[in-house]
């Protein structure tokens, strides 16, 4: 088989777009609050900046994935690139608060079509016993960016100016559009049936791992807020040792997705993820009653394991569930699991730091592991025609 035909090139290309995707959305963390302060931004604008890209990442997802079922998957991933690249541009050349919001409205877009269609193509291509090792390497890559993206953003700010974080980001994004445009992408399965979204929709597998997509996306990002204010208050720890210590998870999860993604080839992604839920469940309340920097650490280290045990199977077990169901409509699928995530990402920082300020750190995480292991409850019970 020829490069351009082969399946590892594929997963190749579409780690390299969702490394992208991540590097871009982090890089504007440390820049975009200096740019819309210059161009006279408050704090709720920014923040309503930031929260813009929520907007057509939950809009975009499923329809996104229903169109790469009808028209393939090629167009849709250069044309995600491609957008990309061109929000990028709009933020480095942004004269006004208009456009930045333009260009986040356009990224969140952009993120939708990636992850949806590119999780699609690797379903197409690899079969179940293949795709939870194909899927640990795509997030490995993307724990990575976690980790580089903030400081290549910061780097490139301070070495370049404001523009050149965006215009790097940009060049790279245009590479994975011509690297899409490039590969030979064999048409699914899909594209000569209707696209059976009221199937998918309806499916109790797919719903079921939908909920689990929400709970492990919103126990990730509650912590966010939350976690230090608490170790603030606490333990007097400092940002420095946060960003320390957030750092750590992602280094951890780098390591542990392509581990997990053999283990779910080996022995199904439902198993594993009843498994790395009721874990979070139980390693979650840990991290209230820590009393130094270094158990701080281990804790989230432990609940970051976890939920990388959740993580990596759910995306093999979202396509197990689709088949199931008789649609084989993956792009429809993953647009689901988009929504769910970006769903997810919205909704666990406003409750954590509404439940916190009511209540504290030690009970919301004690209130918060019942929700978990009803999920598990609810995973576990779902027909088990599916592993």
């Amino acid at each position: 088989m020829s490069l351009r035909g082969s399946r590892s090139v594929a997963v190749a290309l579409i780690t390299f777009a969702t490394f992208i995707d991540i590097v871009a959305y982090s890089v504007a963390v440390p820049v975009l609050p200096d740019l819309s302060h210059r161009l006279g931004a408050s704090p709720t604008t920014i923040g309503l900046l930031f929260a813009s890209f929520g907007v057509t990442l939950l809009t975009v997802s499923i329809p996104m994935g229903a169109v790469s079922d009808r028209m393939g998957r090629k167009a849709p991933l250069v044309g995600g690139m491609l957008a990309l690249a061109a929000a990028t541009l709009l933020f480095a050349y942004s004269e006004g608060l208009p456009w930045l919001f333009a260009a986040r409205l356009v990224q969140g877009a952009a993120d939708a079509v990636t992850w949806v269609v590119g999780f699609a193509l690797i379903a197409d291509r690899y079969g179940p016993d293949e795709r939870g090792r194909m899927s640990g390497i795509v997030m490995s890559g993307t724990s990575a960016a976690v980790m580089i993206g903030p400081t290549i953003g910061g780097w490139l700010y301070e070495a370049g100016g404001i523009r050149a974080p965006f215009l790097t980001v940009a060049g790279l994004a245009a590479l994975g559009a011509a690297g899409f445009l490039w590969l030979d992408i064999p048409s699914p399965r899909a594209e000569t049936e209707p696209v059976p979204i009221g199937v998918v929709l309806r499916s109790p597998p797919v719903a079921v791992c939908t909920l689990a997509v929400i709970a492990a996306s919103a126990t990730m990002s509650m912590l966010e807020p939350v976690l230090p204010l608490f170790l603030a208050a606490t333990l007097g720890i400092g940002p420095a040792r946060i960003g320390l210590l957030f750092g750590s998870g992602a280094l951890a999860s780098f390591i542990l997705h392509p581990i997990y993604g053999r283990l779910t080839d080996r022995w199904g992604g439902r198993r594993l993820m009843t498994i790395g839920l009721l874990l979070v469940a139980c390693a979650l309340p840990l991290l209230s009653v820590t009393w130094s920097y270094p158990w701080t650490m281990a804790f989230f280290v432990l609940n970051t394991m976890a939920m990388a045990l959740v993580i990596t199977p759910s995306l093999t077990y979202m396509a197990e569930a689709v088949s199931i169901s008789g649609a084989g409509s993956f792009g429809v699928g993953y647009g689901l699991y988009n929504m769910a995530w970006g769903a997810g990402l919205l909704g666990g920082p406003a409750l954590s730091g509404f439940l916190y300020e009511r209540m504290g750190f030690a009970p919301l995480t004690l209130m918060w592991a019942p929700m978990l292991v009803v999920v598990t409850w609810l995973l576990a019970r779902v027909q088990f025609t599916v592993r």
